[in-house]
């Protein structure tokens, strides 16, 4: 009876609709989360010596704005200008630099599906958060890890960081899939994943001020790990895996979402994952494939973005930082406009979902491609470069739209585990292009750096080619096999152990058949 009156109390004062609550919290979670990824990319430039010469090659190095070249200790070698440092720098060549970059990548690849699969078992709430906790500990221990290790302590501690922030996409899909309408998964799936973008904006520029005048870049590390502790216990409090078991929801918004959420997961146990059909989906693989070209874009420029400000453009630390900012603002707010005109047009039956997603996968996809080439084409025009790769990441936010949510069209009752295969593969991306770039671009001149983006350009048009012809936004029959039933050509046995006299008279509306028979 307590715990009853005070449920209505809390129902009458907090008026927030709590996916609301789920929306903004999972906005500073992925924010987060992306700051810890991605503050690397700004440390190391840092962490590393430098001793490059004031000449420079025309037109295929670019000068130093301020004619001297910034490193370590207070005096001139080989005409190098040199610049105390607070903490020791590390003789790490660009090789072993990208394979740093890319060691996050290694862990957060593994944990993607065993995440997707703990989220539908034990919910979305516990499995991220204390993914994110670990993530936020082993960032807080990343100077203690290099001091103790160098360039093996640091691999080590950002592959566990990886494995923490793994599990995060999967539980968000699915936690969207049951909390979310279809038709407003395209704004709170900007909502939600647009948090990267906020992450790769202060991230950047929160470390280029903390690094500025010669800062110890351990504190981008104190400082982000820390962020993400205090969000876990506020995570806690206020969100819970299904709208059933939010203890503070109103019954109107409970009853809203109980109506039109269509996974089976919101109102039952769900059947032991369909593994066998789901590496079968043609859908999924095309899906996959779409996710591996725009990570391989997305990661090329989040990772290693703020090198190529740095170390070819010649900004500054505090510039690069900023620098790295503006181009994921942009992405940020072309994000909530596209997935408005998304959810409109879906709305307004004026396209379907497959559609949609089809349109947003090439917004997001090609269109960048063309300017990333352009800008590696802009030399040494610092403001034509940032211009172009700043309208080069506006167009990616078409991606929340599109592949980022099409797990929960094609799966909404297996939208952790199917996010988890798609996000898990197509994040073997950050593992390759870090390294990649580090072995294609040696000397760091505007050469070798156009034939890596022209590599980003290839993927990315392919895979964008691939998902135009077969991709799709319909649910697929193995989510669901009471709903659909068997396919035709379905010969591998029951997808259930057991079913119900009134399961076997489910015949597919598609195929005039009766469900495959159990054991």
């Amino acid at each position: 009876m307590v715990l009853t009156g005070w449920r209505r109390v809390l129902n009458r004062v907090i008026f927030i609709p709590q996916r609301y609550v789920l929306g903004i919290m999972g906005l500073f979670a992925l924010a987060n989360s992306f700051t810890m990824r991605v503050c690397l990319s700004m440390t190391i430039t840092q962490m590393v010596l430098h001793a490059e010469p004031t000449e420079h090659i025309v037109g295929e190095t670019c000068p130093n704005p301020e004619g001297v070249t910034s490193i370590m200790n207070n005096s001139t070698i080989n005409e190098t200008t040199i610049v105390a440092s607070p903490r020791e720098r590390y003789d790490w060549d660009e090789a072993t630099q990208g394979l740093l970059l890319s060691a996050f990548y290694y862990g957060y690849v593994l944990t993607h599906l065993p995440g997707g699969l703990l989220a539908e078992r034990f919910g979305g709430k516990w499995t991220l958060g204390f993914g994110l906790l670990s993530t936020s500990i082993a960032t807080v221990l990343t100077p203690w890890a290099v001091t103790i290790g160098g360039a093996t302590g640091l691999f080590i501690i950002r592959v566990v960081e990886g494995f923490g922030e793994g599990p995060v996409t999967p539980a968000f899909v699915l936690l969207l899939a049951r909390w979310v309408p279809p038709s407003e998964r395209s704004r709170f799936g900007a909502m939600i994943f647009g948090g990267a973008q906020v992450g790769n904006i202060f991230g950047p520029y929160i470390s280029g001020i903390l690094l500025s005048d010669n800062g110890d870049w351990a504190n981008v590390f104190y400082f982000f790990g820390g962020l993400g502790i205090i969000w876990f216990l506020f995570w806690c409090l206020l969100c819970f895996s299904t709208p059933n078991e939010h203890p503070f929801i109103s019954d109107e918004e409970r009853l809203y979402l109980n109506k039109n959420i269509t996974a089976s997961g919101l109102h039952k146990k769900l059947d032991p994952v369909p593994f066998r059909a789901i590496l079968g989906s043609a859908p999924l693989w095309v899906l996959v494939l779409a996710a591996v070209g725009h990570d391989w874009g997305y990661f090329t420029m989040i990772t290693d973005l703020p090198k190529y400000f740095s170390d070819v453009l010649k900004f500054n630390i505090k510039e690069t930082g900023l620098m790295s900012a503006l181009p994921y603002m942009a992405m940020y707010v072309c994000s909530f406009l596209f997935a408005y005109l998304c959810d409109l047009c879906i709305r307004k039956k004026w396209h379907s979902i497959t559609t949609g997603r089809k349109i947003y996968t090439t917004v997001s996809s090609s269109i960048p491609a063309l300017f990333i080439i352009l800008a590696s084409y802009s030399g040494c025009n610092r403001a034509e470069a940032v211009g172009l790769f700043i309208a080069s990441m506006a167009f990616m936010g078409g991606f929340y739209s599109s592949v980022k949510i099409n797990a929960m069209d094609i799966a909404p009752n297996y939208a952790g585990t199917c996010s988890a295969f798609v996000n898990g593969l197509a994040a073997i991306s950050g593992i390759i292009t870090p390294y990649l770039i580090g072995l294609l671009t040696p000397d760091q001149t505007i050469g070798q750096w156009r034939i890596a983006f022209w590599t980003v350009f290839a993927v990315l048009v392919g895979t964008n080619i691939v998902y135009l012809i077969w991709g799709s936004g319909e649910q697929q029959w193995w989510d669901d096999v009471d709903k659909f039933g068997y396919p035709p050509n379905w010969k591998h046995g029951p997808l259930k152990k057991r079913t119900t006299d009134l399961e076997k008279k489910v015949v597919h509306p598609k195929h005039d058949h009766s469900p495959m028979p159990t054991d």
